[in-house]
């Protein structure tokens, strides 16, 4: 069994984020982690391979620093990893990015892919599914567990205030929660083996099958971003110092003033 695990290197948002001139995020400028719906996916392809004997591949597309959340997840137990990383990819949104990663999984052997649900310096929760429809393959989202039976997995998907159970036969692409697992902590022998005897893949354009220069990169991106800043602070607010009654008539006029009520 083959697994497929597609990951993103993300901002530390505790850090503050950094913007270029047209909008897109300074991603070169910023600290990153795993994305950790991505990270929950990682994980449960790790407990499949612990229980089948599959083989693991994390690929990602990004800036040449992304090598290190590719690192990070060979340190977890990743059989494989794979870059994509090229100028003319930059910018991309959730189509163009879509389009690129199955650009690059085209050319690998899958029984199953895993995505994270979305990743938290987007939250369009796009990328997983526009991936499953350009390569043709059914797509499970929001799992919140996942079980290999024979040529099928059967996912607990999250629904609101409830769940469904839903079984597809492989290859299909599952997108995870970061509910689904606790991730586990890389190991010292997994570090000494992820950088010192297992190789990072790096993939450019010509590496990518069947996609157009049209779709690819800033150019080939249809979302355009109007403005982007900073998270605004609040201010301090009001302070008033009034007994129980005038503060209900206080608040009430407030709530009406605002439109609330």
């Amino acid at each position: 069994m083959k697994i497929v695990v597609c990951i993103k290197q993300v901002p530390d948002t505790k850090g503050g984020v950094k913007f270029n001139p047209d909008g897109t995020l300074d991603r070169a400028a910023m600290l990153a982690i795993m994305n950790p719906d991505d990270k929950a996916g990682l994980e449960a392809a790790l407990r499949i391979k612990e229980q089948t004997g599959a083989e693991v591949t994390v690929v990602t597309m990004g800036l040449p620093k992304a090598e290190e959340a590719l690192r990070e997840a060979l340190a977890m137990g990743a059989d494989k990893a794979v870059l994509v990383t090229d100028r003319v990819l930059g910018g991309a949104d959730t189509w163009a990015t879509s389009i690129t990663v199955a650009g690059a999984i085209r050319n690998m052997e899958y029984d199953l892919i895993i995505s994270g649900r979305q990743a938290i310096d987007g939250d369009t929760a796009q990328v997983g599914p526009q991936i499953a429809e350009h390569l043709g393959i059914p797509v499970i989202s929001y799992a919140e567990d996942i079980k290999v039976e024979g040529d099928s997995v059967i996912v607990k998907r999250q629904y609101e205030d409830r769940y469904h159970e839903v079984k597809a036969k492989m290859p299909c692409l599952i997108t995870a929660l970061s509910e689904l697992n606790v991730p586990r902590y890389m190991t010292p022998g997994g570090i000494f083996d992820a950088y010192d005897e297992k190789e990072v893949i790096v993939w450019g354009r010509k590496d990518l099958k069947d996609v157009d220069d049209s779709d690819l990169g800033l150019a080939g991106s249809p979302t355009k971003i109007a403005k982007a800043s900073d998270k605004v602070r609040k201010g301090a607010g009001e302070k008033v110092t009034l007994d129980a009654s005038e503060s209900v008539t206080y608040i009430m006029d407030k709530l009406k003033e605002k439109h609330v009520i």
